[in-house]
């Protein structure tokens, strides 16, 4: 299974990717065939190099760039032209990506106690929040406890995740023994 920073590195050169390959077959739909050719053949190279075992990020980020050297010179001005993101919305945006690749590498044993544990998180979290008596205080408690659960979720770490989903329902209680 690929180490955390290379599936975030893989993840980040897919994100591009997609957006970048997009805009070009917009832009390319209608037109000759040599130019949807070598949309195709550069998507192909890249997504190729990014599934392959080891995957190769550099040679998928050489098909990458030469992808926006192409969308530089032929649409720069195109009103619909992909920017790069803000650093912290590419890093969410990066984040989904990551998670997504993360858990494809998961053995299903790990991926099915993941969706049970969720599933408990879920529930319990929500059945936690809904007392109307609950002040802000106890309520940005159980959000925050919530989303260190949800991160150990994301990331695969099962026992970190039941530990938070505890420190949440302790939170909880203790409001409930308050009241």
């Amino acid at each position: 299974m690929a180490g955390m920073y290379e599936t975030w590195q893989r993840a980040e050169v897919a994100r591009r990717l997609d957006m970048m390959s997009g805009f070009i077959a917009m832009c390319v739909a209608g037109s000759d065939d040599a130019r949807r050719a070598r949309l195709d053949r550069l998507a192909a190279d890249a997504e190729a190099a990014l599934a392959a075992s080891p995957p190769d990020t550099e040679a998928a980020s050489d098909r990458l760039d030469e992808l926006v050297r192409w969308a530089d010179t032929e649409w720069a001005g195109h009103p619909y032209r992909p920017v790069e993101a803000r650093p912290d919305e590419a890093d969410r945006q990066t984040r989904d990506y990551a998670k997504d690749l993360w858990r494809a590498d998961l053995p299903v044993h790990v991926r099915d106690e993941m969706v049970r544990i969720e599933l408990s998180f879920e529930v319990r979290f929500l059945a936690l929040c809904r007392p109307s008596g609950l002040d802000d205080r106890t309520r940005q408690d159980l959000f925050y406890v919530a989303g260190r659960a949800a991160m150990a979720l994301d990331l695969g770490h099962l026992e970190a995740a039941e530990r938070e989903i505890r420190r949440m329902e302790q939170v909880g209680s203790v409001k409930s023994r308050e009241t």
